[in-house]
C-alpha cells in the first residue's frame, strides 16, 4: 500500500521509479554524517586546547585585572575535571610570577578584649586584624570604561608598557556599592605591625619579624560585618560574656610585589601600603601603638603546613588545606614515592615567598611578616619602578573620601562601629 505521494504517482504509473533513488538516498546521508564527524573533530581538538589553556586562568590575571574581583572563592577553587587535570598540572609548574602580583585596600581592625568596653591601649586589645580587599588595577577600569575600550584582561603586554610607570600596583577606586567582594582577614599575633626601625640588640638592630595566620576569607560583606560585630555569649563557668565589636583604625591602598629570581632563595615578596585615613597628619596614638604608618611595607613569606610547628600556639591550630599542586609545585612536596623537590627536609620548603596570590586564599595559611622599610621612600624602595610613587598618589586622592564611603566599601553599618578610632583615639 502506498505510503507516500511518490509512491502513489509510481502505482499510477504517472512516473517511473527510479532503482538508484534509494542508493542516492544513502549515499547523501552517508555523506552527510561523514561531513559531520569530519566537522566534529575540530572541535574537538579546540575543546582540548581550552583545557589545556585553562590552569593559566588559575594565577588570577582576569580576577586581579577585570572586574571578576567578586567572582565566588568556590568558583575560583573549583577542582579541575579529570580530562583537565593533566594539562593543569603541566601548566601549574611554573607558578612563580614577578612584578605586581595583587593589589587593592587594606583596612586595620583592633578588637577590645572580652568584658572591657574601652579601649585605654594596646594592653586592652584582644586580637589585631588586616583586611585584604583585592581590587583590579585603576587604569583597566579606567581603559573599559571608555567607549569601545578592550575589556581589562585583554590588554597585552606591549600595550602594557605605555601607562604611566607603576600604575599596575594602583588599585582601582571601590563604587562601595556591592555587598559581594572577595576579602582575607589576617590576624597578626603580636597585636601590631613589626617596626621597620627594629629592635635595639646592643650595637645592631634586628628587623621584627611576627607571625600572621588568615582566619577568614570569602566573599560576603554580610559574614564579614557579623564576624567582626559586637559579640555576646555565655559560658558555664563565668556565665554571660561581652564582646565589643571591632574598631577600625587606618584605611589605604596596598600591592603584593615579587622580585625577580631565578631560585627560592632568590625571590622575595614585598607588602607595601599607603594610608589613606586618617591622613598622615592626622596619626596618633592608636596608630603609632600599633604599629601603623602613613607608608610602610614588609616582606611577606608563607609556612609550610607540613612543617612543624614552632610554638604552642601553632601546633593547636588547623593549618591551611592546600591542593596538591600548591603542595607540590610550590612547598616542593614529594609527588608519590619520588624524592621532594625542593628544600632539604622531607616534606619540602618550610617557607617560601608568595609565589601567587592564591597562597593566600586559604583559612589558616600562616605567615611571617617581616618589617622592611618606612616612609614613601622607604614604599618606593620595596615596591620598585614608581609603584611606591603611584600607591601614593592615588591614596592621597581617596584621603577625599568621606568616612561614610569608608565604612560602606566594607559594608559595616555606622551605627554598629564606632569612628573615634579612626580619628587616632582609643575607644
Amino acid at each position: 500500500m502506498p505510503t507516500t505521494r511518490r509512491q502513489t504517482a509510481i502505482a499510477e504509473g504517472k512516473i517511473k521509479p527510479e532503482k538508484n533513488h534509494a542508493i542516492g538516498q544513502k549515499r547523501r546521508s552517508s555523506s552527510a554524517g561523514a561531513s559531520t564527524i569530519k566537522k566534529a573533530k575540530p572541535r574537538s581538538k579546540s575543546s582540548k586546547e581550552d583545557v589545556s589553556r585553562e590552569p593559566k586562568v588559575h594565577t588570577g590575571e582576569k580576577r586581579r585585572l577585570g572586574h571578576g574581583e567578586e567572582e565566588s572563592d568556590a568558583a575560583a577553587h573549583k577542582p579541575a575535571s579529570k580530562k583537565a587535570k593533566p594539562g593543569a598540572e603541566q601548566e601549574r609548574t611554573r607558578i612563580y610570577e614577578s612584578g605586581t602580583i595583587e593589589r587593592g585596600h587594606i583596612y586595620f581592625f583592633y578588637r577590645p578584649r572580652v568584658m572591657v568596653e574601652e579601649v585605654h591601649s594596646i594592653d586592652d586589645i584582644k586580637n589585631f586584624h588586616m583586611l585584604l580587599v583585592p581590587r583590579p588595577p585603576d587604569f583597566a577600569i579606567s581603559q573599559s570604561n571608555k567607549k569601545g575600550a578592550k575589556k581589562p584582561e585583554s590588554f597585552a603586554e606591549g600595550e602594557l608598557k605605555v601607562l604611566e610607570q607603576g600604575a599596575d600596583a594602583v588599585p582601582a577606586s571601590d563604587d562601595a556599592t556591592s555587598t559581594r567582594k572577595r576579602y582575607r582577614l589576617v590576624t597578626v599575633g603580636k597585636k601590631k605591625l613589626p617596626d621597620p626601625e627594629g629592635e635595639d640588640s646592643g650595637s645592631t638592630r634586628r628587623k621584627e619579624t611576627f607571625w600572621a595566620t588568615v582566619t577568614a576569607c570569602g566573599e560576603n560583606l554580610q559574614e564579614l560585618e557579623k564576624g567582626l560585630g559586637e559579640k555576646t555569649y555565655e559560658t558555664k563557668t563565668k556565665g554571660t560574656r561581652h564582646e565589643g565589636p571591632a574598631r577600625l583604625v587606618a584605611r589605604g591602598g596596598y600591592a603584593i610585589v615579587n622580585s625577580e629570581g631565578k631560585t627560592p632563595s632568590q625571590r622575595e615578596t614585598h607588602l607595601g601600603y599607603h594610608v589613606s585615613h586618617p591622613p598622615p597628619a592626622d596619626l596618633a596614638d592608636v596608630q603609632t601603638s600599633l604599629g601603623i604608618f602613613s607608608a610602610s611595607s614588609f616582606v611577606l613569606q608563607v609556612k609550610n603546613p607540613l612543617a612543624p610547628a614552632t610554638s604552642p600556639q601553632q601546633a593547636h591550630s588547623k593549618p591551611a588545606e592546600y591542593p596538591e599542586w600548591i603542595m607540590n609545585d610550590v612547598f616542593g612536596k614529594p609527588k608519590g614515592r619520588g624524592k621532594h623537590t625542593k628544600g632539604r627536609e622531607s616534606y619540602g620548603l618550610r617557607f617560601v615567598s608568595c609565589e601567587t596570590p592564591e597562597l593566600l586564599d586559604y583559612k589558616g595559611a600562616e605567615l611571617l611578616l617581616i618589617a622592611a622599610r618606612d616612609g614613601e621612600e622607604g614604599l618606593e624602595t620595596s615596591l620598585g619602578e614608581g609603584r611606591g610613587k603611584a600607591l601614593t598618589k592615588k591614596q592621597e586622592e581617596e584621603a577625599l573620601d568621606t568616612v561614610e564611603h569608608v565604612f560602606n566599601e566594607i559594608g559595616l553599618d555606622l551605627e554598629k562601629f564606632p569612628v573615634e578610632s579612626l580619628e587616632g583615639t582609643w575607644i
